[in-house]
């Protein structure tokens, strides 16, 4: 079988070759399965929690090696890697709990005559795909509701990123997962694996976290068999700042929600909306921080890490030629090392246009606001809706303005919005369905309803 190098983006060295596998493996995958999944889905829910929560266990066990390579591979900072970790885990942990509580309900018909018994039961095989900016939790937060719900799962993890899923597989079946329930198909040839899963009859979820445009393409190729689909798509959230707002806690805010994983990541705050009352004093401040973040490889210790590839460095440049192009000014960079690997300056920019997509990298464009009707009918005009950041002094109002804006999560005076125990998920084109919460493992079961005749006593 033919291989494939994985890329440290912080050298440009090569870390590991894997297997570059093909259609003839997704095939076997899936044989795997479908094999596996009577039993597994007959698995008492009890045990299923057990492996989960062993597995989590297994993961703050090997913390320190699993953030290694995730900054390896990725190119995230160390601190960014262990909590990613941290947080990859906890999926696992909150999926168990949520194993031995499937739900259901029982009731009598309005009509009487008949009983009606409620039940969740798994969906079926499931495809997941995910990417390569958060390659421990796009796993697991997929993962873990699938064998919480007794399904199991084909898993194929982006190019950049495949040492990740294959570590997290050796500890599933270190913590006791029967062979076949999980297997991860590392491969260049996404379209043709993801596509043989879809088309094969046995699979029955597809699980994808990605960009807009390959989440239409698998909605149209899930549509031919009708297969359960969650999509997990692009962002553009704005971060808004009021008048009123401490500017401290939003400077602060604005570092998480902007520079996590280098802004590389789908939530990440990508247009900022200062109200123009405390516009210099939050510039002066946010671009100072910005100025201070050290930029280079994870081993050296820095902050921020390497862009994933060649091509994200060249398109996150493109963008910000573009802004300056249509009026924006850059006011603070970070200085970047003389160095191989694919570096790009965390860079603030003033008088910014509203963007219609993500930058997904490490550029913070700014905008002043004065008329709240307007900043709203701004931050709206997008078809993307999946986070949005406020920070104002009033809760109330801070509330209000969050509930105007058209996104499925609003971080109020914080700059992270992801939890396990709350449904993660956007609106409009940034995707259909949630993770996480028991909504996360919901999107793993099937609804299904008996009706038991009941005579009614006379």
């Amino acid at each position: 079988m033919s291989t494939f190098p994985v890329i440290d983006p912080a050298t440009l060295e090569t870390i590991a070759d894997v297997p570059d596998q093909g259609l003839d493996e997704a095939r076997q995958a899936v044989d795997a399965a479908a094999g596996a999944f009577r039993n597994w889905s007959r698995t008492a829910p009890r045990r299923r929690s057990e492996i989960l929560h062993r597995t989590f266990e297994l993961m703050l066990r090997d913390r320190d090696e699993l953030a290694q390579l995730i900054s390896r591979e990725n190119g995230k900072s160390l601190v960014d890697a262990t909590g990613e970790v941290n947080y990859a885990a906890e999926f696992f942990r909150w999926f168990a709990e949520e194993a031995v509580r499937p739900g259901g309900d029982y009731g009598e018909a309005p009509a009487g005559g008949s009983r009606t018994l409620v039940s969740h039961g798994p969906v079926g095989v499931a495809a997941l795909v995910t990417p390569w900016n958060f390659p421990a939790a796009m796993i697991t937060r997929k993962i873990g509701p699938a064998l919480a719900a007794g399904c199991t799962a084909v898993v194929k993890p982006a190019a950049e990123t495949p040492l990740t899923a294959l570590a997290i597989s050796r500890l599933l079946t270190e913590a006791g997962l029967p062979d076949g329930v999980v297997t991860v198909v590392t491969t260049t040839d996404a379209p043709g694996v993801v596509g043989a899963w879809l088309a094969d009859q046995r699979v029955r979820k597809i699980s994808f976290t990605g960009s807009t445009g390959i989440g239409r393409v698998l909605l149209r190729q899930a549509a031919d068999r009708v297969v359960n689909s969650s999509m997990e798509l692009g962002g553009n959230a704005p971060f808004i700042v009021t008048e009123d707002a401490d500017l401290d806690a939003a400077v602060a805010g604005a570092m998480i929600a902007k520079f996590r994983n280098g802004g590389q990541a789908c939530t990440a705050a990508n247009r900022f909306f200062v109200h123009a009352a405390v516009a210099d004093e939050f510039l002066a401040r946010f671009g100072a921080a910005v100025e201070k973040l050290t930029v280079g490889a994870a081993a050296d210790g820095s902050a921020i890490g390497p862009l994933i590839s060649e091509n994200a460095v060249r398109r996150v440049t493109r963008t910000v030629e573009k802004l300056i192009e249509a009026g924006a000014r850059i006011t603070h960079r970070a200085p970047v090392p003389e160095a191989a690997g694919h570096f790009y300056p965390p860079t603030v920019l003033v008088d910014a246009p509203n963007l219609p997509e993500e930058i997904f990298g490490p550029v913070a464009p700014i905008t002043t606001w004065t008329d709240e009707d307007a900043l709203i009918e701004q931050v709206n005009a997008t078809e993307y809706g999946l986070a949005a950041y406020v920070f104002a002094g009033d809760l109330a109002r801070a509330i209000r303005l969050g509930e105007s804006i058209e996104a499925g999560m609003i971080g109020i005076n914080r700059g992270l919005v992801s939890d396990p125990s709350a449904p993660f998920g956007g609106m409009k084109q940034s995707g259909l369905g949630r993770e996480g919460a028991r909504d996360g493992l919901r999107e793993f079961q099937e609804t299904r309803y008996l009706s038991v005749d009941w005579p009614t006593l006379s």
